[in-house]
């Protein structure tokens, strides 16, 4: 995740590269989020390494961030709020383990772009929905992590405007660092694989199935308000 730091900026500028390329296994959509992934890293690793170069007590409150045996932090997943709905997490910290509640809407966010053999046809919403979260610290601040999500989708057919609901019981893994970048306060860039069971909704003149799989890059801002 120190890729900032430790290949420099070609780095970077060649995961732009292979990011924009013309790859039959990623969509444009998809390839927008991988920008905007790499880019938020890149930004986040920058931000860290210049508040620990301008005072070497700050790479020593950094280091007691992940050496505290408990902590408590509120986080969330803030492009939610861009696109009209909200998220919110709380988390509890016991040496290198983390467990988390989190609800969430998305608002206007078409999920469905996310997920892998994904329909043109139709978008997918996140409604108001809660999940659990359990996490291990591998080294340092860089996080592993698996989670059980109660999905509400709201699925609208773009043609007609017709919505309906689904549920699903997603699970699936994450990996993600925690950046501290002033006092409690972190940036959080991950990724998560989402899994689910195949599900369909009857539109009529169409079917929607929901894509069993989803892949999509996330950022996380949170602040960690105690620790010892």
């Amino acid at each position: 995740m120190e890729f900032g730091n430790k290949c420099g900026g070609s780095f970077f500028f060649e995961m732009l590269t292979f990011a924009s390329e013309n790859k039959p296994i990623m969509s444009a959509t998809m390839k927008r989020k991988a920008i905007v992934f790499v880019l938020c890293t890149y930004f986040s690793v920058q931000v860290f390494s210049q508040e620990t170069a301008r005072d070497s007590s700050s790479l020593q409150r950094s280091e007691c961030h992940f050496k505290g045996k408990q902590a408590l932090e509120v986080e969330s997943l803030f492009p939610m709020f861009i696109t009209g709905g909200f998220h919110l997490g709380i988390g509890y910290r016991l040496d290198k383990f983390r467990i988390r509640a989190s609800v969430i809407n998305g608002g206007s966010y078409n999920a469905e772009e996310a997920g892998v053999n994904h329909s043109s046809d139709f978008k997918r919403y996140y409604k108001t929905s809660p999940g659990i979260f359990l996490g291990y610290n591998v080294w340092k601040n860089l996080e592993v992590y698996s989670y059980l999500e109660f999905h509400t989708f709201g699925i609208e057919q773009k043609s007609t405007g017709v919505k309906k609901n689904l549920f699903s019981t997603d699970f699936g893994g994450g990996v993600g660092y925690q950046f501290f970048v002033w006092k409690g306060a972190y940036v959080q860039p991950a990724f998560h694989v989402y899994l689910r069971k195949s599900k369909s909704l009857d539109f009529g003149d169409a079917t929607y199935k929901i894509p069993t799989v989803d892949l999509s890059p996330v950022i996380r801002i949170g602040y960690r308000f105690w620790s010892r």
